[in-house]
Protein backbone atom coordinates (compact mmCIF):
# COMPACT_ATOMS: atom_id res chain seq x y z
CA UNK A 1 0.00 0.00 0.00
CA UNK A 2 1.65 3.61 -0.59
CA UNK A 3 0.92 6.51 1.23
CA UNK A 4 3.04 9.95 1.64
CA UNK A 5 1.65 12.15 4.63
CA UNK A 6 2.73 15.38 6.28
CA UNK A 7 1.01 17.06 9.15
CA UNK A 8 -1.83 18.10 6.22
CA UNK A 9 -2.13 16.28 3.12
CA UNK A 10 -2.08 12.31 2.77
CA UNK A 11 -1.54 10.84 -0.82
CA UNK A 12 -2.76 7.22 -0.61
CA UNK A 13 -4.18 4.81 -2.78
CA UNK A 14 -7.74 5.16 -3.63
CA UNK A 15 -10.96 3.49 -2.44
CA UNK A 16 -14.16 2.90 -3.38
CA UNK A 17 -15.43 5.44 -1.44
CA UNK A 18 -13.50 8.14 -3.17
CA UNK A 19 -15.70 7.89 -6.65
CA UNK A 20 -17.86 10.83 -5.33
CA UNK A 21 -14.72 13.25 -4.63
CA UNK A 22 -13.16 12.47 -7.40
CA UNK A 23 -16.29 12.70 -9.79
CA UNK A 24 -16.51 16.13 -8.57
CA UNK A 25 -13.02 17.64 -9.27
CA UNK A 26 -13.10 16.06 -12.55
CA UNK A 27 -16.64 17.60 -13.53
CA UNK A 28 -15.08 20.94 -13.19
CA UNK A 29 -12.47 20.10 -15.52
CA UNK A 30 -14.90 18.61 -17.70
CA UNK A 31 -17.22 21.71 -17.53
CA UNK A 32 -14.73 25.04 -17.25
CA UNK A 33 -11.69 23.70 -18.96
CA UNK A 34 -9.55 21.87 -21.96
CA UNK A 35 -7.58 19.41 -19.43
CA UNK A 36 -9.72 16.82 -20.70
CA UNK A 37 -11.31 16.23 -24.13
CA UNK A 38 -14.72 14.53 -22.40
CA UNK A 39 -17.73 17.02 -22.57
CA UNK A 40 -19.89 15.61 -20.69
CA UNK A 41 -19.01 14.25 -16.62
CA UNK A 42 -19.20 10.68 -15.35
CA UNK A 43 -21.26 10.27 -12.64
CA UNK A 44 -19.83 8.82 -9.47
CA UNK A 45 -20.89 5.28 -10.63
CA UNK A 46 -18.96 5.93 -13.94
CA UNK A 47 -16.31 7.29 -12.44
CA UNK A 48 -16.11 4.29 -9.67
CA UNK A 49 -16.29 1.72 -12.48
CA UNK A 50 -13.43 3.60 -14.29
CA UNK A 51 -11.37 3.57 -11.35
CA UNK A 52 -12.26 -0.36 -10.61
CA UNK A 53 -10.92 -0.57 -14.33
CA UNK A 54 -7.50 0.75 -13.50
CA UNK A 55 -6.75 -1.14 -10.19
CA UNK A 56 -8.58 -4.08 -11.84
CA UNK A 57 -5.27 -4.05 -15.18
CA UNK A 58 -2.61 -3.57 -12.32
CA UNK A 59 -2.30 0.30 -12.78
CA UNK A 60 -2.34 3.23 -9.64
CA UNK A 61 -4.64 5.63 -8.32
CA UNK A 62 -3.96 7.80 -5.64
CA UNK A 63 -5.95 10.03 -3.78
CA UNK A 64 -4.78 13.56 -2.10
CA UNK A 65 -6.75 13.99 1.04
CA UNK A 66 -6.65 16.75 4.07
CA UNK A 67 -6.66 16.26 7.38
CA UNK A 68 -10.50 15.92 7.09
CA UNK A 69 -10.60 13.40 4.27
CA UNK A 70 -11.28 15.34 1.56
CA UNK A 71 -10.42 14.20 -1.63
CA UNK A 72 -8.14 17.08 -3.16
CA UNK A 73 -7.16 15.72 -5.70
CA UNK A 74 -6.29 12.14 -7.61
CA UNK A 75 -3.96 10.70 -10.34
CA UNK A 76 -3.81 7.63 -11.84
CA UNK A 77 -1.93 5.83 -14.50
CA UNK A 78 -3.17 3.66 -17.47
CA UNK A 79 -1.64 1.48 -20.19
CA UNK A 80 -0.24 4.12 -22.93
CA UNK A 81 -1.72 2.28 -25.88
CA UNK A 82 -4.14 -0.75 -26.58
CA UNK A 83 -1.38 -2.57 -27.97
CA UNK A 84 0.42 -5.51 -25.75
CA UNK A 85 3.81 -3.95 -26.82
CA UNK A 86 2.63 -1.31 -24.27
CA UNK A 87 2.52 -3.02 -21.25
CA UNK A 88 5.19 -1.37 -20.26
CA UNK A 89 4.72 2.42 -20.81
CA UNK A 90 1.66 4.42 -19.14
CA UNK A 91 -0.04 7.48 -19.53
CA UNK A 92 -0.30 9.42 -16.06
CA UNK A 93 -3.28 12.38 -15.25
CA UNK A 94 -3.24 13.99 -12.25
CA UNK A 95 -6.72 16.08 -11.55
CA UNK A 96 -6.65 19.02 -8.22
CA UNK A 97 -9.80 20.71 -6.97
CA UNK A 98 -9.72 24.26 -8.28
CA UNK A 99 -9.84 25.53 -5.01
CA UNK A 100 -7.08 23.30 -3.70
CA UNK A 101 -4.44 24.50 -7.21
CA UNK A 102 -1.21 26.16 -5.59
CA UNK A 103 -0.86 24.10 -2.94
CA UNK A 104 1.78 21.72 -4.26
CA UNK A 105 -0.64 18.74 -4.48
CA UNK A 106 -0.26 18.10 -7.96
CA UNK A 107 3.82 17.81 -7.78
CA UNK A 108 3.65 15.36 -4.62
CA UNK A 109 0.75 13.77 -6.16
CA UNK A 110 2.98 12.94 -9.58
CA UNK A 111 5.99 12.15 -7.72
CA UNK A 112 3.63 9.27 -5.84
CA UNK A 113 2.39 8.00 -8.82
CA UNK A 114 5.84 8.08 -11.17
CA UNK A 115 7.54 6.26 -7.87
CA UNK A 116 4.28 3.73 -7.77
CA UNK A 117 4.82 3.43 -11.18
CA UNK A 118 8.31 2.39 -11.29
CA UNK A 119 7.76 -0.46 -8.20
CA UNK A 120 5.32 -2.21 -10.55
CA UNK A 121 8.13 -2.50 -13.52
CA UNK A 122 6.44 0.09 -15.88
CA UNK A 123 9.48 1.95 -17.84
CA UNK A 124 7.93 4.49 -19.82
CA UNK A 125 5.43 7.49 -18.54
CA UNK A 126 3.91 9.44 -20.87
CA UNK A 127 1.31 12.92 -20.45
CA UNK A 128 -0.93 13.79 -23.10
CA UNK A 129 -1.79 16.99 -22.38
CA UNK A 130 -3.70 20.17 -24.06
CA UNK A 131 -1.10 23.39 -25.03
CA UNK A 132 -3.92 25.32 -23.28
CA UNK A 133 -2.89 24.10 -19.90
CA UNK A 134 0.97 25.60 -19.27
CA UNK A 135 0.78 24.78 -15.58
CA UNK A 136 0.43 20.76 -16.97
CA UNK A 137 3.60 21.59 -19.00
CA UNK A 138 5.18 23.09 -15.96
CA UNK A 139 4.26 19.89 -13.37
CA UNK A 140 5.17 17.79 -16.07
CA UNK A 141 8.52 19.41 -17.13
CA UNK A 142 9.33 19.42 -12.94
CA UNK A 143 8.66 16.00 -12.28
CA UNK A 144 11.46 15.17 -15.22
CA UNK A 145 9.12 14.96 -18.30
CA UNK A 146 10.59 16.37 -21.47
CA UNK A 147 8.78 17.32 -24.72
CA UNK A 148 8.45 14.75 -27.10
CA UNK A 149 6.11 16.20 -29.55
CA UNK A 150 2.82 18.30 -30.29
CA UNK A 151 -0.55 16.99 -31.84
CA UNK A 152 -1.47 20.06 -33.84
CA UNK A 153 -5.52 20.64 -33.50
CA UNK A 154 -5.74 17.21 -32.33
CA UNK A 155 -8.77 18.17 -30.08
CA UNK A 156 -11.73 20.08 -30.96
CA UNK A 157 -13.32 21.76 -27.16
CA UNK A 158 -15.24 25.01 -26.45
CA UNK A 159 -15.09 26.18 -30.00
CA UNK A 160 -11.91 25.66 -31.17
CA UNK A 161 -8.92 23.34 -32.01
CA UNK A 162 -6.46 22.10 -29.21
CA UNK A 163 -2.99 21.23 -29.99
CA UNK A 164 -1.83 18.48 -27.54
CA UNK A 165 1.86 18.27 -26.25
CA UNK A 166 3.10 14.92 -25.44
CA UNK A 167 5.90 14.51 -22.72
CA UNK A 168 7.85 11.50 -21.61
CA UNK A 169 9.63 10.39 -18.87
CA UNK A 170 11.84 7.39 -17.91
CA UNK A 171 10.67 5.05 -14.79
CA UNK A 172 13.14 3.12 -13.28
CA UNK A 173 15.60 2.35 -15.76
CA UNK A 174 13.36 2.66 -18.77
CA UNK A 175 14.88 1.30 -21.45
CA UNK A 176 18.46 0.74 -20.55
CA UNK A 177 17.68 -2.84 -19.63
CA UNK A 178 15.89 -6.09 -20.03
CA UNK A 179 11.88 -6.09 -18.41
CA UNK A 180 11.85 -7.94 -15.16
CA UNK A 181 8.91 -8.57 -14.23
CA UNK A 182 6.43 -8.52 -16.72
CA UNK A 183 3.41 -6.10 -15.81
CA UNK A 184 -0.29 -7.46 -17.21
CA UNK A 185 -1.13 -7.82 -20.61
Amino acid sequence: MFRMMDDELNVCEATPADAAGIAEIYAHYVLESTATFETEPPDEAEIARRLSDIVDAGYPVLVTRDAGGRVLGVGYAHRYGPRVGYRYSVETTIFVRPDSLGRGIGGRMLTALVEDCERRGFRQAFAVIAASEPASVVLHARAGYRPVGTLTGAGWKHGQWLDVFVMQRQLGEGADSLPGEVPPE
